[in-house]
Formats: C-alpha cells, structure tokens, sequence
C-alpha cells in the first residue's frame, strides 16, 4: 500500500494549505468556540445557570469524543479525505441549525452533533496537512502550526468582531441569528476547503499503522495534553461571561476576542522555530505555560489592560498545542502511523475536554465567581506541561 510519504506532493501546495486552514476554521473556531461569545445571551435570554450554561460545551466534547472515536476506528479502513470531507459539510449543517430552535434538547443534540462531525474533520485536517511537506522539516512544521494556529485564528477575529456587536444592537434574544451567521460564515469556507482536500486524495483507504503505537514511550505526552483538554476550554467558554460580569460592553467583549484572534493568527510565526527544532514534549510544555498564564491573569490583575494582555498571551499559545502533538507524531513515529497516533491522542484530548466546562460552570455557581474557575484552570494546565516537559524523543523513524 502506497504511504503517505510516497505520494507526490500537489501543485500550489500554500493554497491547497489555505484551504485546510478554512476546514480547521469551520470544524475548531465556529463549531466549539463561536459558543463562547453567544453564551451571555443565551444565558440571559433563558435564564440559564453557568452550569447549564457550560453543559453545552460538555455537550459538545461529548459529540467531539464519540467523533474522535469513530474516526480512529474508520481511519484505516476508509481514505482520510473522505472523513474530512464528510466531518465539515455535516458540522456546517449543524450551526445552521443549532438556531432552529430554543429548548435545551435541542441545543444539546446539535451541540454534541457539530462535536460529533467537526472531530472527524478536525483530526483528519492535520494528517492531511502533514502530507505536503513530507521531505522537509522546515515547512511541515510552519504548515501544520498555520493548519491550528491560523485557521482557528480566522474563525475566532470573524465570529468575535461580528456576534458581540450584533448582539449588543439587537438584544440578547437575538442569539438564533447569530447562529445563523456563524453557520453562514461556515458554509462560505466549505468550497475551498473541499477542494483542498481533493488535490491530496489518493485511491483506496489510509495507509494502516504497521505494528502497534509505541504507546508507552509518549505517555507523558499524552498526559500533556490531557492537561490541555481539561484547562484551556474553560477560557473560551466564559471569556464573554467573565468580562460581562466586569461590566464590559459588546465593542469591548469585540475587541478582546478581534485581539485573541489576531494572536491566534501570528502564532504559527512565533511558535515555528520551536516546533522546527525539538523533538520531544519542550513545545507542547512551553505552550501549555502560556495557556496557563493567560487564563490566570483576568483574575490576578482585573483592572486595566490585563484582560488584553491575557488574550494576546492565550491567543499566540492556545491553537498550538494540536500542532505540537502533531509535530512530535511526525518527527518520531512513520507515516503509516500518523494517522492512528494522532487519532488516539484526539480522543485522549476529547475526554479530558468533556470535563472542563461543566465542571467550571459547577465551581462557578458553588462560589459565585467565575475567576476561581479560571485559576483552576490554569492549574491543571501547569500540571500538563509538567508532564509534557517529560516526554522524550522516541526516535522509531531512525
């Protein structure tokens, strides 16, 4: 069977990169994180607790476990473009009908629904981009920091410049259509995105892991990123809440989220040398230190510019930890590997993830201040790079 390091690279590969990054826009930004900013509203709208209202988002890394799942199981057995394709148009369709309707079944059905798809597209996405470059280190390592950092970026500068100013002019009970934009933005990215993925196809089924995954020499990277899972969601889903809380207005909660775009964007150009140079956990630990510092310091320092602060460090960290693994997968286990590997950590992530906002929402209301949440979650996420700082180079390529 023909590996993925043998198949020819395509022509115009910065573009059909582009088109990824739209895939990773649609599946990461809008799908998971777009609920960040439409969350006050619906809270208010229908007079939801934090508990209610972070059982969305557990809802939705449900959705995204039980995709993970099904994508490691379906990844040897069916072409990896065909599950990116078919994870992004069903995660397009599902936010254009998350506003549909109001009830909280509703809600939590096309929550988990868009969790459930956008996995299969998400965790196929980096796969595929690791196929572009497969000969040089260099570049694979910029493509799949840009496929994380800038496509997520993207999706977070157009929802966060768009749905807090639309909201504030219309009223909170306007958060259906505000679903509709994000699932109209969307529905723009997915031509591009299914061409992209076109130009990489290649007959038959993804090529099948040879022996067993090393499991064991990356479970400190594992670990790492469990971290990540349980920590870093807990910013996006109640950014919004906390600066409504400090009586921030829709043009301030906008330009926090245009600035932690913004960063999210540049953070491939900072984080590309790291990537380029180590083998081992160091990347994914020093990112994991800044996601830390980021969440903790709205509450360390409430007044002034801290919360702008706070997302440019968060922003030019957070979307690199799903390069950083997808780095080490690359430089240390074959290519007919990748695949599994990355999968399973994925849904490593996914479960740790399921946790974090509920559980946030629970210390929330317990103690009437969502900052404990916050320094909880910056906790949990220094103990991941502790783990990630252990992970050495395993070196099966050599």
């Amino acid at each position: 069977m023909m590996s993925d390091r043998s198949l020819p690279a395509p022509d115009r590969p910065w573009l059909v990169l582009f088109g990824l990054m739209l895939g990773v826009t649609v599946t990461n930004s809008f799908a998971r994180f777009a609920y960040g900013l439409i969350l006050p509203a619906m809270k208010t709208d229908m007079g939801w607790t934090y508990a209610q209202a972070g059982w969305l988002n557990t809802a939705n890394a449900l959705g995204y476990l039980a995709g993970a799942v099904v994508t490691m199981v379906l990844i040897g057995r069916m072409p990896v473009t065909r599950l990116f394709n078919f994870g992004l148009l069903t995660t397009a369709l599902s936010l254009l009908a998350t506003g549909w309707g109001t009830g909280m079944e509703w809600q939590s059905f096309w929550r988990i629904a868009a969790g459930f798809f956008g996995a299969m597209s998400f965790s196929t996405a980096g796969v595929l981009t690791a196929r572009l470059f497969a000969d040089d280190v260099r570049r694979s390592a910029l493509a799949i920091a840009l496929l994380f950092g800038t496509g997520g970026g993207m999706g977070i500068l157009l929802a966060g410049a768009a749905v807090p100013l639309f909201l504030g002019r219309y009223g909170a009970e306007a958060w259906p259509t505000a679903w509709y934009v994000i699932g109209g933005l969307g529905a723009a990215c997915v031509p591009w995105a299914l061409w992209s993925a076109g130009k990489l196809h290649h007959p038959g089924t993804a090529s099948v892991a040879s022996g067993r995954l090393p499991l064991r020499r990356f479970l400190p990277l594992t670990f790492g990123y469990a971290g990540f899972g349980l920590g870093y969601i807990v910013y996006l889903t109640f950014l919004s809440a906390w600066m409504t809380e400090q009586a921030t207005g829709p043009v301030g909660i906008a330009l926090v989220w245009v600035v932690l775009g913004l960063a999210i964007s540049a953070s491939p150009f900072l984080w590309r040398g790291v990537f380029a140079r180590f083998d081992s956990g160091v990347p994914l630990g020093l990112v994991l230190i800044g996601i830390a510092l980021g969440s903790a310091l709205p509450v360390i320092l409430p007044a002034g510019p801290a919360i702008l602060i706070s997302a440019v460090i968060f922003g030019l960290c957070v979307f690199m930890s799903p390069g950083a693994v997808t780095h080490f997968v690359r430089r240390n286990l074959p290519p007919e590997q990748w695949g599994a590997a990355v999968s399973l950590l994925t849904v490593v992530f996914a479960l740790s993830q399921t946790v974090g906002p509920l559980g946030a929402g629970l210390l929330a209301d317990r103690t009437g201040n969502l900052g404990d949440s916050l320094i909880a979650a910056s906790l949990l996420l220094l103990a991941g790079a502790g783990c990630a700082f252990a992970q050495r180079p395993i070196n099966t390529t050599t």
